[in-house]
């Protein structure tokens, strides 16, 4: 797992170099000829990078997105109306059987389609109109971390396809700003340290990094056998905050830009509470002093001027969360590439 999230610099820049001429093309091709919609369909992680996208296409395109519920169509044989849709499956493996049979069907009834996965050759890569492959190379840890990534990357790349009016030099500095994020490994390992025992938590964000707080939630689950609760940071305010006790242990992303306020707020009501907070934020960030404890992140090329200031934020954001998880699970003797009760392809209908 540790090895796999080093790796994703190198994987970011594969991916790009080869995706980006093909959205390129694809914008063209799409022009004057928008979906009316978009519909993602995902599972496990993918559908963690999938709810990323939602945000990232609604704010960027204006198109509505919905992620879609495989089951209505696999176990209640429901046929939802697809004509003038775009219906994008994420997959790392292109081989869970409830997204193929999603697209399948949607294409069939006339949606354009398209697949985000780690698998060129895979049965997903068949079945859809175009492929965004992600090239992370192959993942051998059941936690996957670098294809995360590299599907998050796919929706930016698609959403530029779409006439969003994204920065592709900016894209192009997200490898590099990952690796400047490997350099917390040593902070984020000595922290690991305080939370071997732990064995319930509740993991915070809102907006673009609000899919972070999922993942972050997954590999706790996963791969620590911590009970690890996820909200946007609004939702937690409408009741699971009474979870907030004394030294209850809550780590919270509190990016620049819309969300940055009411992240301080809720860290403030924590501190109240004497929950511990761990916050993961910019230096310069006013929930850093409100924190229990924090990890201080490097600055993300273009939050000055993008609009909104978290746009590129959400990548590099999620590497000191995996390195925590793989971190803590080596506290807590556990190996976090073979977790109990899971293969790394998981099919279901």
């Amino acid at each position: 797992m540790l090895a796999e999230i080093e790796q994703q610099p190198e994987a970011l820049e594969r991916t790009l170099r080869e995706v980006l001429p093909r959205a390129e093309a694809l914008r063209r091709r799409l022009e004057g000829r928008r979906p009316a919609v978009i519909v993602l369909v995902a599972r496990g992680t993918s559908d963690n990078a999938a709810t990323f996208g939602r945000y990232l296409l609604e704010i960027t395109t204006g198109l509505p997105v919905s992620l879609a519920a495989p089951s209505v169509t696999t176990l209640y044989g429901a046929a939802p109306r697809w004509q003038d849709a775009l219906v994008v499956g994420v997959s790392q493996s292109g081989a869970s059987t409830d997204v193929n049979v999603c697209l399948e069907t949607a294409r069939a009834q006339g949606a354009f389609t398209i697949g985000v996965t780690n698998e060129s050759r895979s049965a997903l890569a068949g079945l859809v109109d175009e492929v965004f492959p992600v090239l992370a190379g192959p993942e051998l840890s059941v936690a996957a971390t670098k294809t995360y990534t590299g599907q998050m990357l796919g929706f930016y790349l698609l959403a530029f396809a779409l006439g969003a009016p994204l920065d592709t030099e900016r894209l192009r500095e997200i490898p590099e700003t990952a690796e400047a994020f490997l350099s917390l490994r040593s902070e984020v390992e000595q922290l690991s340290e305080r939370y071997r025992f732990m064995e319930r938590a509740v993991v915070l964000a809102r907006g673009l990094n609000y899919a972070n707080a999922l993942e972050l939630s997954l590999k706790l689950m996963e791969t620590c056998y911590v009970t690890a609760e996820r909200f946007s940071t609004a939702d937690f305010r409408h009741g699971p905050i009474a979870l907030a006790e004394r030294d209850f242990p809550v780590f919270l992303w509190a990016p620049p830009g819309p969300t940055a306020a009411g992240a301080a707020e809720i860290v403030e009501k924590l501190g109240e509470l004497q929950a511990e907070t761990v916050v993961m934020a910019p230096v310069d960030s006013p929930s850093l002093a409100k924190a229990t404890r924090s990890i201080v992140l490097p600055s993300v090329p273009g939050e000055r001027v993008a609009r909104p200031a978290d746009l590129y934020t959400p990548i590099p954001y999620i590497i000191p969360g995996q390195l925590l998880a793989a971190a803590l699970a080596e506290q807590k003797g556990l190996d976090p590439d073979q977790p109990r009760a899971l293969r790394k392809v998981t099919q279901t209908l």
